[in-house]
């Protein structure tokens, strides 16, 4: 158990956090440090980010423990390292070329998919999930409520990009092999592998979506 360290620990003796401290601990100033550090390569820990997309899939409790040990240490659920979003927009990419090579799409009707799994199906769908589920977390789920124990905003759309990337490769990725000869055949067959596919990824999805927010209730 890595040791803990809030808010709290940095407090001056009457109770108060210094100015400093303070706006360090802003939602603005994390969020800049974020943007910072998102154009900065070397600085990124894609060897950790490859981690969690693996543990995404066999035990993505551990992935959620990781978060927990990071409120401790940091006073922060939410993500400080870029690094996840950058492989998850190149497997975005990837999947999307993928899908559209296997369907026989042009190139421009392959740009079209592409823009549409990002901004539609990862971002605007994550958004309005994301942002309801904060209210909904901070309100009735967080242990204590107070200021310092709230569950960012950008928490809330990293479980939505935990959850998110298990569908993805199941969608655009494992279901390329099936596509063409099973689910697009016209048979019972492949209704039955193209609905179940889709069945284990909404599951998986649902149930990455609960482990987020089970771990600050």
């Amino acid at each position: 158990m890595l040791p803990s360290t809030t808010v709290n620990s940095l407090a001056q003796g009457n109770g108060a956090l210094s100015s400093r401290d303070a706006a360090r601990h802003t939602a603005g100033a994390k969020r800049y440090k974020y943007l910072r550090r998102l154009f900065r390569f070397r600085q990124m820990d894609f060897e950790f980010a490859a981690w969690q997309m693996l543990y995404l899939f066999t035990s993505p409790q551990r992935v959620y423990r990781n978060f927990h040990y990071r409120k401790q240490t940091k006073d922060q659920w939410a993500r400080d390292d870029p690094a996840f979003l950058v492989l998850l927009s190149i497997w975005l990419c990837v999947s999307t070329i993928g899908f559209g090579f296997v369907l026989d799409m042009g190139f421009f009707e392959t740009i079209k998919l592409l823009l549409w799994v990002v901004f539609i199906d990862c971002v605007g769908v994550g958004l309005l999930i994301s942002t309801l589920m904060w209210f909904i977390s901070n309100k009735y789920l967080v242990k204590r409520q107070s200021r310092d124990y709230d569950v960012e905003w950008g928490y809330a759309f990293d479980v939505h990009l935990n959850a998110f990337y298990p569908l993805l490769i199941i969608l655009h990725f494992i279901q390329l092999f099936f596509i063409n000869h099973v689910i697009l055949t016209d048979t019972f067959i492949g209704y039955l592998v193209g609905n179940t596919l889709w069945l284990v990824a909404v599951g998986y999805y649902i149930y990455v979506t609960f482990l987020g927010y089970s771990a600050v209730s």
